[in-house]
Protein backbone atom coordinates (compact mmCIF):
# COMPACT_ATOMS: atom_id res chain seq x y z
CA UNK A 1 0.00 0.00 0.00
CA UNK A 2 1.35 3.75 -0.61
CA UNK A 3 0.64 5.17 3.04
CA UNK A 4 -1.43 8.45 3.86
CA UNK A 5 -2.64 7.50 7.36
CA UNK A 6 -0.56 10.36 9.07
CA UNK A 7 -0.80 13.63 8.40
CA UNK A 8 2.73 13.50 6.44
CA UNK A 9 0.93 11.54 3.84
CA UNK A 10 4.18 9.94 2.77
CA UNK A 11 2.80 7.57 -0.01
CA UNK A 12 5.57 5.48 0.97
CA UNK A 13 5.37 1.65 0.44
CA UNK A 14 4.58 0.10 2.98
CA UNK A 15 3.58 -4.38 2.72
CA UNK A 16 3.14 -6.95 5.63
CA UNK A 17 7.06 -7.65 6.07
CA UNK A 18 8.67 -3.99 5.14
CA UNK A 19 8.37 -0.32 5.05
CA UNK A 20 9.49 3.08 4.44
CA UNK A 21 8.80 6.51 5.12
CA UNK A 22 9.16 8.31 8.50
CA UNK A 23 7.85 5.68 10.84
CA UNK A 24 9.58 2.59 8.83
CA UNK A 25 7.20 0.15 9.58
CA UNK A 26 5.41 -2.65 7.58
CA UNK A 27 1.69 -2.83 7.96
CA UNK A 28 1.49 -5.92 10.36
CA UNK A 29 1.99 -4.36 14.06
CA UNK A 30 4.85 -4.41 15.69
CA UNK A 31 5.13 -4.82 19.26
CA UNK A 32 7.79 -3.81 21.49
CA UNK A 33 6.23 -4.23 25.23
CA UNK A 34 3.24 -5.24 26.84
CA UNK A 35 3.15 -4.55 30.80
CA UNK A 36 0.95 -2.98 33.48
CA UNK A 37 2.28 0.99 33.79
CA UNK A 38 2.18 2.03 37.13
CA UNK A 39 3.18 5.42 36.46
CA UNK A 40 0.15 6.57 34.11
CA UNK A 41 -2.21 9.79 35.50
CA UNK A 42 -3.75 7.90 38.20
CA UNK A 43 -7.54 7.81 36.03
CA UNK A 44 -5.86 5.35 33.82
CA UNK A 45 -3.81 3.30 35.95
CA UNK A 46 -6.10 2.59 38.98
CA UNK A 47 -4.82 0.14 41.66
CA UNK A 48 -3.73 -2.39 39.18
CA UNK A 49 -1.83 0.13 36.53
CA UNK A 50 -2.90 0.78 33.20
CA UNK A 51 -2.30 -2.42 30.37
CA UNK A 52 0.40 -1.08 28.16
CA UNK A 53 1.44 -1.67 24.27
CA UNK A 54 3.92 -0.38 23.21
CA UNK A 55 3.94 0.23 19.41
CA UNK A 56 7.36 0.50 16.93
CA UNK A 57 7.55 3.37 15.01
CA UNK A 58 6.72 7.08 14.91
CA UNK A 59 5.47 9.50 12.84
CA UNK A 60 6.92 12.38 14.68
CA UNK A 61 11.06 11.71 15.51
CA UNK A 62 10.86 14.06 17.98
CA UNK A 63 14.86 14.89 18.75
CA UNK A 64 14.25 14.01 22.38
CA UNK A 65 12.15 10.89 22.44
CA UNK A 66 12.91 8.97 25.92
CA UNK A 67 11.72 5.76 23.77
CA UNK A 68 14.15 6.34 20.90
CA UNK A 69 14.75 2.48 21.02
CA UNK A 70 11.43 1.84 19.59
CA UNK A 71 10.67 5.13 17.82
CA UNK A 72 13.81 5.22 16.03
CA UNK A 73 15.50 2.39 15.72
CA UNK A 74 12.46 0.23 15.57
CA UNK A 75 13.14 -2.35 17.74
CA UNK A 76 10.29 -4.97 18.41
CA UNK A 77 8.53 -8.05 16.91
CA UNK A 78 5.82 -8.53 14.55
CA UNK A 79 2.79 -9.85 15.51
CA UNK A 80 -0.65 -11.04 14.36
CA UNK A 81 -3.81 -9.44 15.16
CA UNK A 82 -5.28 -12.60 16.79
CA UNK A 83 -2.35 -12.17 18.88
CA UNK A 84 -2.79 -8.91 19.35
CA UNK A 85 -6.09 -9.35 20.83
CA UNK A 86 -4.86 -12.02 23.24
CA UNK A 87 -2.37 -9.59 24.68
CA UNK A 88 -5.21 -7.30 25.47
CA UNK A 89 -6.92 -9.87 27.56
CA UNK A 90 -3.67 -11.15 29.23
CA UNK A 91 -3.12 -7.98 30.30
CA UNK A 92 -6.64 -7.28 31.75
CA UNK A 93 -6.50 -10.88 33.64
CA UNK A 94 -3.47 -9.33 35.09
CA UNK A 95 -5.82 -6.44 36.49
CA UNK A 96 -5.55 -3.53 34.16
CA UNK A 97 -8.12 -0.92 34.41
CA UNK A 98 -7.44 0.51 30.79
CA UNK A 99 -5.94 -0.97 27.93
CA UNK A 100 -3.82 1.56 26.79
CA UNK A 101 -2.10 1.70 22.78
CA UNK A 102 0.79 3.55 22.84
CA UNK A 103 1.80 5.28 19.37
CA UNK A 104 -0.46 3.27 17.32
CA UNK A 105 -1.10 5.74 15.06
CA UNK A 106 0.63 4.23 11.77
CA UNK A 107 -0.82 0.75 12.25
CA UNK A 108 -4.47 2.02 13.00
CA UNK A 109 -6.44 0.55 10.01
CA UNK A 110 -4.57 -2.67 10.82
CA UNK A 111 -5.32 -3.53 14.10
CA UNK A 112 -8.99 -2.50 14.09
CA UNK A 113 -9.98 -6.13 13.62
CA UNK A 114 -8.42 -6.42 16.67
CA UNK A 115 -11.06 -3.75 18.43
CA UNK A 116 -13.73 -5.11 17.09
CA UNK A 117 -15.33 -7.02 20.15
CA UNK A 118 -15.47 -4.48 23.07
CA UNK A 119 -13.39 -4.97 25.69
CA UNK A 120 -14.30 -5.12 29.71
CA UNK A 121 -12.11 -2.15 30.14
CA UNK A 122 -11.61 1.26 28.32
CA UNK A 123 -9.25 1.63 25.67
CA UNK A 124 -6.95 4.35 25.41
CA UNK A 125 -5.12 5.85 22.11
CA UNK A 126 -2.07 7.44 23.38
CA UNK A 127 0.02 9.57 20.65
CA UNK A 128 1.82 12.62 19.89
CA UNK A 129 -1.14 14.53 18.82
CA UNK A 130 -0.09 14.30 15.19
CA UNK A 131 -3.09 12.46 13.91
CA UNK A 132 -5.16 12.64 10.85
CA UNK A 133 -8.64 13.48 11.25
CA UNK A 134 -9.73 10.73 9.24
CA UNK A 135 -7.67 8.17 10.59
CA UNK A 136 -9.37 9.23 14.27
CA UNK A 137 -12.66 8.41 12.63
CA UNK A 138 -11.83 4.95 12.02
CA UNK A 139 -11.09 4.55 16.04
CA UNK A 140 -14.96 6.21 16.76
CA UNK A 141 -16.83 3.80 18.74
CA UNK A 142 -13.69 1.28 19.49
CA UNK A 143 -11.84 4.22 21.41
CA UNK A 144 -13.55 5.30 24.74
CA UNK A 145 -10.12 7.43 25.69
CA UNK A 146 -8.05 9.56 24.06
CA UNK A 147 -4.64 10.93 25.62
CA UNK A 148 -2.99 12.72 23.22
CA UNK A 149 -0.21 15.71 23.62
CA UNK A 150 0.31 18.71 22.85
CA UNK A 151 3.36 19.63 21.98
CA UNK A 152 4.14 22.53 20.45
CA UNK A 153 1.97 25.75 19.75
CA UNK A 154 5.28 27.55 17.97
CA UNK A 155 5.92 26.55 14.47
CA UNK A 156 9.52 26.74 14.44
CA UNK A 157 10.15 24.96 17.35
CA UNK A 158 7.92 22.06 15.89
CA UNK A 159 10.17 22.29 13.17
CA UNK A 160 13.00 21.95 15.06
CA UNK A 161 12.08 19.50 16.92
CA UNK A 162 9.59 16.90 15.48
CA UNK A 163 10.13 17.88 11.65
CA UNK A 164 6.53 18.90 11.50
CA UNK A 165 5.86 22.51 11.38
CA UNK A 166 2.35 22.36 10.78
CA UNK A 167 2.38 20.37 14.31
CA UNK A 168 0.03 23.05 16.11
CA UNK A 169 -2.52 23.17 13.87
CA UNK A 170 -2.84 19.24 12.84
CA UNK A 171 -3.02 18.29 16.05
CA UNK A 172 -5.63 20.83 17.50
CA UNK A 173 -7.65 19.57 14.60
CA UNK A 174 -7.12 15.63 15.72
CA UNK A 175 -8.09 17.20 19.86
CA UNK A 176 -11.51 18.80 18.51
CA UNK A 177 -12.12 15.39 16.57
CA UNK A 178 -11.32 13.58 19.52
CA UNK A 179 -13.68 15.53 21.92
CA UNK A 180 -16.31 15.52 19.45
CA UNK A 181 -16.60 11.07 19.52
CA UNK A 182 -16.20 11.39 23.25
CA UNK A 183 -17.45 13.97 25.08
CA UNK A 184 -16.81 15.43 28.35
CA UNK A 185 -15.05 13.16 30.58
CA UNK A 186 -17.01 10.71 32.36
CA UNK A 187 -14.87 9.49 35.45
CA UNK A 188 -16.43 6.01 37.16
CA UNK A 189 -15.23 4.16 40.85
CA UNK A 190 -11.82 6.71 39.84
CA UNK A 191 -11.24 5.74 36.35
CA UNK A 192 -11.81 7.71 33.19
CA UNK A 193 -14.26 5.83 31.11
CA UNK A 194 -14.33 8.36 28.22
CA UNK A 195 -12.47 11.35 27.28
CA UNK A 196 -9.94 13.46 26.22
CA UNK A 197 -6.96 13.79 28.67
CA UNK A 198 -4.20 15.89 27.35
CA UNK A 199 -0.44 16.08 28.02
CA UNK A 200 1.76 18.98 27.42
CA UNK A 201 5.35 18.42 28.62
CA UNK A 202 7.20 21.55 29.46
CA UNK A 203 10.63 21.94 28.09
CA UNK A 204 13.67 23.51 29.37
CA UNK A 205 13.45 27.23 27.75
CA UNK A 206 10.50 27.01 26.26
CA UNK A 207 7.40 28.70 28.95
CA UNK A 208 6.09 30.87 25.49
CA UNK A 209 5.09 27.75 24.32
CA UNK A 210 3.93 26.04 27.05
CA UNK A 211 1.86 28.93 27.41
CA UNK A 212 0.48 29.40 23.93
CA UNK A 213 -0.60 25.55 24.40
CA UNK A 214 -2.41 26.22 28.02
CA UNK A 215 -4.17 29.28 26.13
CA UNK A 216 -5.32 27.18 23.29
CA UNK A 217 -7.16 24.38 25.90
CA UNK A 218 -8.15 27.05 27.86
CA UNK A 219 -9.96 29.16 25.28
CA UNK A 220 -11.64 25.92 23.17
CA UNK A 221 -12.90 23.73 26.29
CA UNK A 222 -14.89 24.54 29.02
CA UNK A 223 -13.70 23.67 32.92
CA UNK A 224 -14.33 19.83 32.69
CA UNK A 225 -14.37 18.66 29.26
CA UNK A 226 -10.59 17.47 29.27
CA UNK A 227 -8.48 16.71 31.75
CA UNK A 228 -4.74 17.83 31.08
CA UNK A 229 -1.64 16.59 32.29
CA UNK A 230 1.51 19.14 32.58
CA UNK A 231 4.50 16.94 32.29
CA UNK A 232 7.99 18.20 34.47
CA UNK A 233 9.61 14.90 32.66
CA UNK A 234 11.60 16.18 29.91
CA UNK A 235 15.00 13.97 30.39
CA UNK A 236 18.05 15.08 28.25
CA UNK A 237 19.08 13.02 25.24
CA UNK A 238 22.21 12.33 24.03
CA UNK A 239 23.57 14.67 21.26
CA UNK A 240 21.06 17.43 22.91
CA UNK A 241 21.89 21.08 22.23
CA UNK A 242 21.34 24.32 24.10
CA UNK A 243 18.48 24.25 26.52
CA UNK A 244 17.48 20.68 25.46
CA UNK A 245 21.06 19.67 27.40
CA UNK A 246 19.24 20.09 31.03
CA UNK A 247 16.49 19.35 32.78
CA UNK A 248 13.44 21.53 33.67
CA UNK A 249 14.40 23.78 36.22
CA UNK A 250 12.14 23.64 39.94
CA UNK A 251 11.24 27.70 38.76
CA UNK A 252 10.03 26.86 34.98
CA UNK A 253 7.72 24.18 36.35
CA UNK A 254 6.24 25.65 39.11
CA UNK A 255 5.52 29.16 36.65
CA UNK A 256 4.20 26.32 34.22
CA UNK A 257 1.65 25.09 37.09
CA UNK A 258 0.60 29.02 37.86
CA UNK A 259 0.11 29.83 34.31
CA UNK A 260 -2.32 26.46 33.67
CA UNK A 261 -4.15 27.76 37.19
CA UNK A 262 -4.23 30.77 35.93
CA UNK A 263 -5.77 29.97 32.47
CA UNK A 264 -8.56 28.24 35.21
CA UNK A 265 -6.78 24.87 33.85
CA UNK A 266 -7.88 22.71 37.22
CA UNK A 267 -8.94 19.41 36.15
CA UNK A 268 -6.02 17.21 35.68
CA UNK A 269 -2.65 16.42 36.91
CA UNK A 270 0.94 17.97 37.95
CA UNK A 271 4.52 16.01 38.25
CA UNK A 272 6.95 15.35 40.78
CA UNK A 273 10.13 16.22 39.17
CA UNK A 274 11.36 12.98 40.38
CA UNK A 275 9.55 11.82 37.56
CA UNK A 276 12.47 13.10 34.75
CA UNK A 277 14.21 9.82 36.14
CA UNK A 278 15.82 7.28 33.77
CA UNK A 279 13.96 4.52 36.07
CA UNK A 280 10.47 5.67 35.05
CA UNK A 281 11.17 5.39 31.30
CA UNK A 282 10.05 1.30 30.21
CA UNK A 283 11.94 -1.43 29.37
CA UNK A 284 11.72 -2.61 25.75
CA UNK A 285 12.40 -6.27 25.82
CA UNK A 286 9.25 -7.69 24.14
CA UNK A 287 7.98 -8.24 27.73
CA UNK A 288 4.59 -9.90 26.70
CA UNK A 289 4.79 -10.23 23.07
Amino acid sequence: MRCGICPRRCGAERTERSGQGLCGMPTTPVVARAALHPWEEPVLCGSGGAGTVFFSGCNLGCVYCQNHAISAENFGKAISIKRLREIFLELIDRGAKTIELVTATHFVPFILPALEEPLPVPVVYNCGGYESVETLRLLEGRVQVYLPDLKYADRELAAKLSRAADYFSVATAAIEEMFRQTGPCVIENGILKRGVLIRHLVLPGQMENTRRCLDWIAGRFRPGDVLVSLMSQYTPQPGAEGTLRRHVTAAEYRAAVQYMENCGITDGYVQERTSAREEYIPRFDLTGV
